[in-house]
């Protein structure tokens, strides 16, 4: 895999976010231009990969087939707009279990540095809570904060203290592909 990789967070940064989880392709809803951000990225030589909790498996709230079928929605939705996403990693477990790939922890970001033999220092992870970006920041990687999800509410306000110091923050994933295409032809306009 080369390094023009970008990392996503799922619920509240590609597709709305349900405080009752999303458990059927019903309820997955993407976020208004989501996808299209995405099919962006794909065409400008991006790889995408997911990471995402997904604790309403260990919480019994649906299994894995429900999960494969969201995610088979999801990537028919986006190949309808000419996007693809490489890979998806997700942990199953709760919030109590002690695991070290539930985000903040960062070993869901660690099986994506190990299956691609990639170093993650630098690496873009775009996600929409404090946990997203305290893994990305655990792993290396470069913390993008959109504000679709979770942080909504953070929109005309400076971060909190809490969150990583170098986070940068977008509006939602449109926003950040903006600005780093935009890089990305400023950097090969140089070279």
């Amino acid at each position: 895999m080369p390094h023009r990789l970008v990392i996503l967070d799922r619920d509240g940064t590609i597709n709305r976010a349900s405080d009752e989880f999303v458990k059927s392709p019903e309820e997955w809803q993407p976020l208004p231009g989501a996808l299209e951000a995405i099919s962006r990225l794909n065409h400008a030589g991006f790889h995408v990969v997911l990471a995402t909790n997904q604790s309403g498996l260990g919480r019994g709230l649906f299994d894995m087939a429900a999960l494969n079928a969201v995610h088979a929605h999801m990537l028919k939705s986006l190949a309808a707009v000419g996007g693809r996403v490489d890979a998806i990693f997700y942990c199953p477990h709760g919030p109590d279990e002690g695991c070290a790939c539930r985000k903040p922890a960062p070993g869901l970001l660690q099986q994506i540095e190990e299956r691609y033999g990639v170093n993650l220092k630098g690496v873009p992870y775009v996600g929409d809570s404090l946990r997203d970006m305290l893994a990305a920041q655990a792993a290396q990687c470069a913390p993008h904060l959109v504000l679709t999800g979770r942080h909504a509410d953070l929109k005309s306000k400076p971060l909190p203290p809490n969150f990583p110091a170098q986070t940068h923050v977008h509006a939602d994933l449109a926003a950040f592909v903006d600005q780093l295409l935009g890089e990305a032809a400023t950097a090969e306009s140089v070279t």
